[in-house]
């Protein structure tokens, strides 16, 4: 009797071990998030005149990624951000950079971001690499990167969420945007900062 129970408590031991491997692997697997378009937020900063340093926004972007939080590789990744979503709280400035001395929305509608690379580092983000299309131009960006938490979402959809926080600077003349830029009435470093939740698929 004793042998039958200790056969038992074996196999039921090595059953969860499987299905605890199973899990594990599952969980360890590249996975696509979809970035959450209620939770992101993409903010631009630019000097004016020496004065202050203007503050934008973005309101109409989209992105996915595809991404491993176990061994933290970033397989791919895309963001797209519709150019006549600029909003700087003032329409007349809004209808500029909208317009041909800046962001030229008519013709190139859309800014796109596509992820070439991530190197992790030894703490909770890393340095993602990736090629910027602005105006029509592409070049490669860094940007600092901190995943600020992971875990199931609290209510609603109730899934895996990743929180992210990520930051660059750009010289806007390099893709061609060089309006007042040689009187240094609109700076040519632009700050631009990303903030959102994606939800695993």
């Amino acid at each position: 009797m004793q042998k039958q129970k200790s056969t038992i408590h074996s196999k039921l031991l090595a059953g969860s071990a499987v299905l605890l491997a199973g899990w594990s692997v599952a969980q360890a697997e590249p996975a696509d998030w979809k970035i959450d378009p209620e939770h992101f937020s993409i903010a631009f900063e630019v000097d004016h005149i020496g004065y202050q340093r203007q503050i934008g926004m973005f309101t109409d972007a989209r992105g996915m990624f595809r991404y491993d939080p176990e061994t933290r590789q970033l397989a791919n990744g895309r963001v797209e951000v519709e150019a006549a979503s600029v909003f700087t709280a003032h329409d007349k400035r809004d209808e500029h950079v909208r317009g041909d001395d800046f962001l030229a929305a008519e013709d190139h509608p859309r800014i796109m971001f596509e992820v070439t690379g991530f190197s992790p580092d030894d703490g909770d983000g890393g340095t993602l690499t990736g090629d910027l299309t602005l105006l029509g131009q592409t070049h490669p960006v860094e940007l600092d990167v901190t995943i600020n938490k992971r875990s199931k979402y609290p209510f609603g959809h109730g899934k895996e969420t990743l929180g992210v926080s990520a930051r660059t600077t750009i010289a806007r003349s390099r893709w061609g945007m060089d309006y007042a830029v040689s009187n240094n009435l609109v700076g040519d470093e632009v700050a631009l900062r990303f903030e959102f939740e994606a939800i695993r698929q």
